[in-house]
């Protein structure tokens, strides 16, 4: 008859329950593993609230960056339509400065006072006062759509909305004095129709500017 010389099998009979406690220990390892795995698969799922959450406060803030954008397009023709509306005879106001300046001549160069003004006819009298009425009657228009005349004599030289055509010398006044207008400017709502065609003083002390300014004395 065979004996079984297997001392660890000997062993594992002899000793039954500390082969069963092994076991127990094994499972329970793998059982931790398991739930530890399971856990840290859990947590890195990311929360179903808080994906939530941030998905709608994107969507406000797109929706708050789209009503920006319309309110700023709304103004921006608002704007674009006030204009067209105010600037629509820019160019037809332009052509009918022409007109304003022949009137202005025809008043200048007739005698204003002294004998010559006393040696004009009845008629040419009446013709001049019929002159002056509709050149009133022209500016007169040309405010109701916000035209204005520019007469800049006396006035310091500002070529934003003057244009040097020569310089006088005359030391009695600051340089860059507007001592003569040849032709009267216009702005329309503020806009610049026209620049005043003006001559400028030259030779006198130069003006004093503000802090932070320079005074163009350069015709």
């Amino acid at each position: 008859m065979t004996q079984n010389t297997d001392p660890n099998a000997a062993a594992r009979n002899d000793n039954p329950g500390q082969a069963n406690a092994g076991q127990t220990a094994a499972t329970d390892s793998n059982a931790a593993q398991n739930a530890g795995q399971q856990a840290a698969g859990e947590a890195q799922q990311p929360d179903p609230l808080a994906q939530a959450q941030a998905e709608i406060a994107n969507l406000k803030d797109q929706v708050l960056r789209a009503r920006a954008d319309a309110e700023n397009l709304r103004k921006r023709l608002e704007r674009e339509r006030e204009d067209a509306v105010k600037f629509a005879a820019a160019k037809f106001a332009k052509d009918i400065l022409t007109v304003a300046d022949n009137l202005r001549r025809a008043l200048e160069s007739a005698p204003q006072d002294g004998e010559g003004a006393a040696a004009l006819s009845e008629p040419v009298r009446n013709l001049l006062i019929g002159v002056e009425a509709t050149e009133r009657e022209l500016l007169t228009v040309f405010e109701r759509h916000g035209i204005a005349r520019i007469d800049p004599k006396g006035q310091k030289f500002d070529p934003n909305l003057h244009q040097a055509m020569f310089e006088i010398e005359d030391s009695s006044v600051p340089a860059g004095t507007v001592l003569q207008v040849v032709a009267a400017g216009y702005v329309q709502h503020g806009r610049l129709l026209r620049a005043a065609m003006v001559g400028v003083s030259k030779g006198g002390p130069q003006p004093q500017a503000q802090p932070g300014q320079s005074v163009n004395t350069q015709a």
